[in-house]
């Protein structure tokens, strides 16, 4: 579990085919005193990633095909930038909301520009999506906690604070390029629990 605040941005250092999976080595910006050992769960832009090896430089990780095909990390490439989130400790401060590390959809950016002083991003998704987004909810962004600012067509919109942009990766997006979504997991649940009712209904 994790909550969309981001701890650091890693650099790709390589995506490789293997024999089993792809292999993911990120520069490590962790430190031995941040606790990480083989067998965490790491959030690289949103996606929940088993960690499993680490250097002192570099951390390693395993990829499924599927993993690839419904996340933005198929686009990586060496040099690449990622937001990185630890798993959140049990007496750990909840400052986003809760981010499994599932990604949902991966969105296709519309517009990302400045308007006042700070930006704008409008951001595409799947038309089955579009019913688990709620104005001023929360939605994770390349495993970034954000704020829905405005529910459009089959869209949504944001706006990013400097410090946001200081702090991930979201500072050098572009239109036209894909990042990696999670609905809110509350949204989902509800929906689960609510339609069999009211399938009865009609």
């Amino acid at each position: 579990m994790f909550t969309g605040i981001v701890e650091e941005v890693g650099q790709i250092i390589s995506l490789q085919e293997k024999k089993n999976a792809w292999e993911l080595q990120i520069a490590n910006p962790f430190s031995s005193a941040d606790g990480l050992e083989q067998g965490a769960s790491i959030s690289v832009n949103g996606c929940c990633l088993t960690l499993c090896e680490q250097a002192s430089e570099v951390a390693i990780f395993e990829l499924l095909e599927e993993t690839l095909q419904k996340t933005n990390l198929d686009g990586l490439s060496k040099g690449s930038m990622v937001n990185l989130e630890r798993a959140l400790p049990a007496n750990g401060r909840l400052g986003g909301h809760f981010v499994s590390g599932h990604v949902d959809a991966c969105g296709k950016i519309q517009i990302f520009e400045e308007q006042g002083k700070n930006l704008y991003l409008q951001v595409e998704i799947p038309e089955d999506k579009s019913r688990y987004l709620v104005d001023k909810g929360s939605i994770a962004v390349n495993g970034c906690s954000l704020t829905v600012c405005d529910v459009l067509n089959q869209s949504f919109a944001v706006w990013l604070i400097p410090h946001t942009l200081a702090k991930t990766n979201l500072a050098s997006l572009k239109a036209g390029e894909f990042l990696n979504l999670e609905f809110d997991m509350l949204a989902k649940y509800v929906e689960k629990l609510v339609t069999p009712t009211m399938e009865n209904l009609t």
